[in-house]
């Protein structure tokens, strides 16, 4: 026999109270929302894939639920300090994350005394594809295919801009450092847009980004695109070969990675899945479609289900390179 010195009126009382919460917790979520603003916090700086699939979605989705939405741009420590805004603010459905791959899988491993913990902190509501990934080579270097960019690098220093530690770009330069026993040096920036200048200034010999803003070089006559990331390539530039079709031979290459859109943990399943729903509508409207073919984006946002399902699959691979390469905090 249990005994229990609580009174029978006082463990009544608590479960009343309970339920009253519980109830109230449940209205609140089907009225949501109800006040302003909802804040999406990209973890990139303005200009970049990011923040732009950040404002078009935002932007139909605020026209759908009346509501304003504004993006607040949170750069910093790969993802770090956008996922810790979100994860101090209460999960009502009124703060979201908006980032890429690496500050929910990578920055497991790449960061020493994390502040959040990527998969208890967060619940995922819809990822995007963000694209094959075009590799410029500086106009300096003179390559015009990947053959010809490792050559060079193989008897001239050479320095890679990267969007952070252990995104895709830092993964495909020390890729290729490991495969053909090259020394090129992976630079990181807060963000493609001061990658770019650089890269255009002559900082940078090579650099990897999204076709929307290595348009603007590839046309400025700054670098040549020769080669991009996935197994398929890019439609924009049909005439340049994937990293796979030229020999390289990573795990990386075939690997799509993902903007994405995640809540607080807590955050009520209503608001979940509203978002979720939200999200995929978006991606099918005519606006949202035009931005992602102006992008060279041939895939839109995806539901909660089916981004757990990639998260699931290429979340291990992630985490598997970044420790081979060598790229793990100690």
């Amino acid at each position: 026999m249990v005994l229990c010195s609580m009174s029978r009126g006082r463990v009544l009382a608590l479960l009343a109270s309970a339920a009253t919460l519980l109830s109230s917790t449940l209205a609140s979520a089907q009225q949501w929302p109800t006040k302003q603003p909802i804040k999406f916090v990209a973890s990139l700086q303005p200009g970049g894939l990011v923040d732009l699939f950040a404002r078009a979605y935002g932007d139909y989705i605020s026209q759908k639920l009346g509501q304003t939405i504004i993006v607040e741009n949170k750069p910093g420590a790969s993802g770090s300090l956008a996922a810790q805004a979100v994860k101090s603010a209460p999960a009502d459905g009124y703060t979201f994350l908006f980032s890429l791959t690496g500050t929910l899988v990578q920055n497991k491993v790449l960061l020493k005394n994390l502040s959040y913990d990527p998969d208890k902190d967060f619940v995922l509501i819809s990822s995007m594809f963000s694209g094959q990934l075009p590799f410029l080579a500086a106009k300096a270097t003179g390559a015009k295919t990947l053959a010809e960019f490792i050559a060079y690098a193989r008897n001239n220093p050479v320095s890679v801009g990267t969007w952070g530690a252990g995104s895709g770009a830092h993964l495909a330069v020390e890729a290729l450092n490991q495969q053909y026993g090259l020394k090129m040096v992976a630079v990181h920036y807060r963000g493609e847009a001061p990658m770019w200048q650089d890269f255009n200034a002559g900082v940078l010999q090579g650099g990897m980004g999204s076709y929307v803003n290595t348009a603007g070089v590839i046309d400025g006559g700054f670098g040549m695109p020769i080669a991009v990331n996935t197994t398929s390539r890019l439609k924009r530039l049909p005439n340049v070969p994937t990293f796979i079709e030229q020999g390289a031979k990573s795990k990386y290459y075939p690997l799509k990675g993902f903007i994405f859109l995640a809540g607080a943990t807590g955050t009520p399943p209503e608001i979940v899945n509203r978002m979720s729903e939200l999200m995929v509508e978006a991606g099918k409207s005519e606006r949202v479609r035009k931005v992602l073919d102006s992008f060279g984006v041939d895939e839109a946002a995806v539901g909660a289900a089916e981004f757990r399902k990639l998260y699931d699959e290429e979340a291990p691979v992630w985490l598997e390179l970044v420790k081979a390469l060598g790229l793990a905090a100690q």
